[in-house]
């Protein structure tokens, strides 16, 4: 997931986009462009986040300032459709920048622009090996260390990280993986109300830190002091039985899925597109696989596109 840290803007057409945009000023307006903002950390994946929606059909522009993005989207809505949908990869090095784009993202909401944020976070030990493999300095160390510009960096980014609709934790996936989150958050051709992802994850593996909701199961017997399903995960039918029939799991199930219910309703009001529920066990591989499936279940009865994750399991 290396980064390109030039200073000049790269413009990536994608299926459909149009690179001349200032030339299809014509006489019709077309409506105002659908936009993303991709951010996050230096070598968390911003480059494989663009190409991945230059693939789907976005009109990706890389490295562009962020004053110029309210001038690219009314370029966009100028193109009598050709450019209906524009992604926008920002690099913020400093305060005056991070200004520049709070200051764009205010004039992009008082003209009701449909825009959201993509934030690429990555543990400091796996930014480390990345930049460390390219034998390349991070954009903001200096004189310092690699870990000194990761820590500079964070902080600079902290407040547009709480401001991100979508946080993608790349710290354990790979180019792939990380496609195959976007693709499913950007594929589809109509974009739904809510979108979300339900992660089973290891708390000895670490809580996942692009989480917005944490579920412990913990308080529920665990499979794998049970010989004939400690080698089964939370997927196979006699794991899942085990589970479920114990004092509390189906009791659980029930008002959590009722409490998302709540959840996701004040998400659609406030204009949230995407929420990541992650559901903790000690190991990642019996109780909450088999939680995460029931939970994502009813989410998907409720209307909510789901997508299933399990992050550790096969870690055992």
């Amino acid at each position: 997931m290396n980064e390109h840290t030039g200073d000049g803007a790269q413009v990536g057409t994608g299926t459909g986009a149009v690179a001349d945009t200032a030339g299809n000023g014509g006489d019709g307006v077309a409506a105002i462009p659908e936009l993303v903002i991709i951010s996050g950390m230096s070598g968390a994946g911003r480059s494989t986040a663009a190409k991945c929606l230059e693939d789907l059909g976005w009109f990706v522009v890389d490295n562009l300032p962020p004053a110029l993005i309210p001038t690219m989207v009314d370029l966009g809505a100028r193109s009598q459709g050709n450019v209906a949908k524009i992604a926008v990869v920002v690099d913020v090095r400093g305060r005056r920048f991070f200004d520049n784009l709070r200051e764009s993202l205010a004039d992009l909401d008082a003209k009701n622009v449909t825009r959201r944020i993509v934030f690429l976070e990555a543990s400091d030990d796996a930014l480390v090996r990345r930049f460390e493999s390219v034998r390349r300095p991070h954009p903001l160390q200096g004189d310092g260390r690699i870990v000194d510009g990761i820590a500079a960096e964070r902080d600079l980014l902290r407040e547009l990280r709480g401001d991100a609709d979508l946080v993608i934790d790349t710290s354990a996936l790979n180019v792939h993986e990380l496609r195959a989150k976007l693709d499913a958050q950007f594929a589809g051709e109509e974009e739904p109300e809510l979108r979300a992802t339900v992660m089973s994850f290891g708390y000895k593996y670490g809580l996942p830190v692009d989480a917005d909701l944490v579920v412990d199961c913990r308080f529920l017997p665990n499979p794998h002091w049970v010989p004939g399903l400690r080698p089964y995960t939370g997927l196979n039918e006699e794991v899942a039985q085990y589970i479920f029939n114990q004092p509390g799991a189906k009791e659980f199930l029930d008002r959590y899925a009722e409490l998302l219910q709540l959840i996701a309703a004040g998400y659609r009001r406030e204009g949230k597109r995407y929420v990541t529920v992650a559901v903790g066990c000690t190991g990642g591989k019996h109780r909450s696989v088999a939680m995460s499936e029931k939970l994502a279940g009813r989410l998907a009865a409720e209307g909510v596109e789901t997508v299933v994750v399990h992050r550790d399991m096969g870690r055992e």
